[in-house]
C-alpha cells in the first residue's frame, strides 16, 4: 500500500478561503448569503432591443429625420398662426409657383413651397396638414392594437368566446371595409373623433383574428398548461405567457398599422370621404389639389412628398424595430 498521501497536511476549509481570488474555483461556505448569489450580469429586455436598434446608422438617421418631422407638425404650428383664407382679397397671390411668391413676399420660410388656390400659404398647410394625420394614425393604431391584442389573446385561448368570435369575424369580414367607413362617415359626420370612430369600429377584428391563430398555435406549450393547472387566472396566463412571447410580432403589426392609416386618410380624402374642410390634412390637400397637379405641380407634390416620407419613415423604423425586438436576435 502507497503511503505517500498519509503524510500530507490534511485538508483544511480556512486555508482554502485565503488563497488568491484570481484562482478560477475557491469554497463557499453552503450556509453563508455569498452561496445564492448569481455573479451573472442584470439583463434588461427593452435595453437590450435598443441597443440592437441603434447599432445600425439607418436607424439613427430615420429617428433624427421623424423627431423632425414630429417638430415640424406639432412644435412649429404652435408657434404660428395658420388661416387659408388671410390673401384670398389679392387674387395675384393665387397658386404662385415658389418662385414667384417669394418674389412677391420676399424670402420667408411660409411661402417657400408657394401658395395655393386661395393664396394660403402651402408650407404652412403641409404641417398643419401632418399634424392632423399623424394624430389621426397614432390614435386610430393604439386603439385599434390595444383592443386587438387583448381581444385576440382573449379569443385564442377561451374556447367559449373563440365560438363567438369566428361568427362575428365571418360576418364583418364579409363587408366592404371601405364602404363601411363611408356610410359611417356619412351617418355620424365629418369631424376628426367621428373620423377615428369609424376607422376602428371594426379596424381591431382582424388584428385580433391574427392573434387568434398565433395564440392557438402556442396555448398548448409547456409552460401554459403548467399555469393552468396551477389554476393561474386567464388574464395573468394572458399577461405574463402569451402577449410578452409575441413582442415581436406585436412590432411588426404595429410596423404596418401606422403607415396605413397615413395612407387611409388620404386615400379617403380622395375619395371625399375624408374629414372636413376645415380640418387641414395632407389627404384633403392632396384630394384638393388632384385636378391641376400637372398645371400647380408645387400644390400636388408637397403634401405626396410629406405624406410618402412619414410612411416610409415611419414602415421603416417599425420593420427594424420589430427585428430588433426578436427574442432570437439577443440570443449571442
Amino acid at each position: 500500500m502507497d503511503n505517500t498521501n498519509l503524510n500530507k497536511e490534511p485538508f483544511s476549509l480556512e486555508k482554502v478561503k485565503t488563497q488568491s481570488e484570481d484562482e478560477l474555483f475557491y469554497f463557499v461556505d453552503n450556509k453563508s448569503i455569498n452561496s445564492e448569489r448569481i455573479t451573472a450580469p442584470r439583463y434588461s429586455y427593452w435595453k437590450s432591443v435598443f441597443r440592437i436598434f441603434f447599432k445600425s446608422p439607418l436607424n439613427w438617421v430615420l429617428v433624427g429625420l421623424f423627431v423632425l418631422i414630429l417638430i415640424m407638425s406639432y412644435i412649429y404650428p404652435a408657434t404660428t398662426s395658420f388661416d387659408q383664407f388671410k390673401n384670398l382679397s389679392d387674387p395675384t397671390t393665387f397658386n404662385l409657383s415658389p418662385a414667384q411668391a417669394i418674389n412677391k413676399f420676399g424670402f420667408s420660410f411660409e411661402y417657400i413651397l408657394g401658395t395655393g388656390a386661395s393664396g394660403e400659404s402651402i408650407f404652412l398647410n403641409v404641417w398643419f396638414g401632418a399634424r392632423t394625420s399623424i394624430s389621426l394614425a397614432l390614435a386610430c393604431a393604439a386603439i385599434n392594437m390595444i383592443v386587438g391584442v387583448i381581444m385576440g389573446a382573449v379569443w385564442g385561448y377561451n374556447k367559449t368566446v373563440d365560438a363567438i368570435m369566428v361568427v362575428v369575424y365571418n360576418i364583418v369580414s364579409n363587408v366592404p371595409y371601405i364602404l363601411l367607413i363611408t356610410i359611417l362617415v356619412y351617418v355620424i359626420g365629418h369631424g376628426f373623433i367621428q373620423f377615428i370612430f369609424a376607422l376602428t369600429i371594426t379596424g381591431w377584428l382582424s388584428i385580433a383574428y391574427f392573434f387568434r391563430n398565433q395564440v392557438l398555435i402556442i396555448r398548448g406549450r409547456e409552460y401554459n398548461l403548467a399555469s393552468k393547472c396551477l389554476g393561474t387566472p386567464l388574464y395573468k396566463t394572458v399577461t405574463k405567457n402569451i402577449l410578452p412571447f409575441m413582442t415581436s410580432v406585436i412590432m411588426t403589426i404595429l410596423a404596418t398599422e401606422i403607415p396605413s392609416y397615413i395612407s387611409s386618410e388620404v386615400f379617403l380624402s380622395y375619395l371625399g370621404v375624408g374629414l372636413n374642410a376645415d380640418i387641414p390634412s395632407l389627404g384633403r390637400m392632396i384630394s384638393s389639389a388632384q385636378t391641376s397637379w400637372t398645371t400647380y405641380p408645387w400644390r400636388f407634390w408637397a403634401p405626396v412628398s410629406v405624406s410618402a416620407l412619414i410612411t416610409i419613415i415611419l414602415y421603416v423604423l417599425g420593420q427594424n424595430l420589430a427585428d430588433a425586438s426578436d427574442p432570437r436576435t439577443h440570443m449571442q
